[in-house]
């Protein structure tokens, strides 16, 4: 799998979509190592949270029948994070590539120190019709348009 692209990124307040996180023992290896599997789900939450910031909470998405599900996953690993580390996620939203939606989120953990980078990938699917009838859309609807132009702008 390709590494992520290098992004310029300053950590300013108001530079990207921040998550704060504790590793905790169930996000662990028996050596108290964080589990690569544990980093997938602090992306999905630090999407949902910058998608709520901009007034889209994914809840109402699935409600219309719409999913945004990942369709490449990239986590380049430089620091180990460990049982107890404070970490800092920060995501940016790229402009979409075609039907893709790239998100590059950086994890500090203590220090201030990257532990990985990571490049997301997202596509729209409409579900409304049932799982056999799941339409990829190109086009998408005008609210989450206008949202993910403020998720590529950043926080306020």
């Amino acid at each position: 799998m390709q590494s992520p692209p290098a992004i310029a990124f300053a950590r300013e307040p108001g530079q990207g979509w921040c998550l704060h996180r504790r590793v905790l023992p169930q996000h662990t290896d028996h050596a108290g190592v964080m589990w690569h599997g544990a980093y997938v789900g602090w992306l999905e939450e630090a999407r949902i949270d910058a998608l709520e910031a901009v007034g889209l909470p994914y809840s109402d998405l699935s409600a219309r029948g719409l999913e945004l599900p990942v369709v490449s996953l990239a986590i380049d690993y430089r620091q180990a994070l460990l049982h107890g580390d404070a970490v800092e996620l920060r995501s940016l939203v790229l402009p979409r590539q075609g039907v893709k939606l790239p998100w590059q989120t950086w994890l500090f953990g203590p220090g201030g120190a990257v532990a990985a980078t990571t490049r997301v990938e997202l596509v729209l699917l409409d579900l409304s019709g049932g799982p056999a009838r799941r339409r990829l859309l190109r086009r998408w609807p005008d609210d989450l348009e206008r949202a993910v132009t403020e998720l590529t702008q950043g926080p306020p």
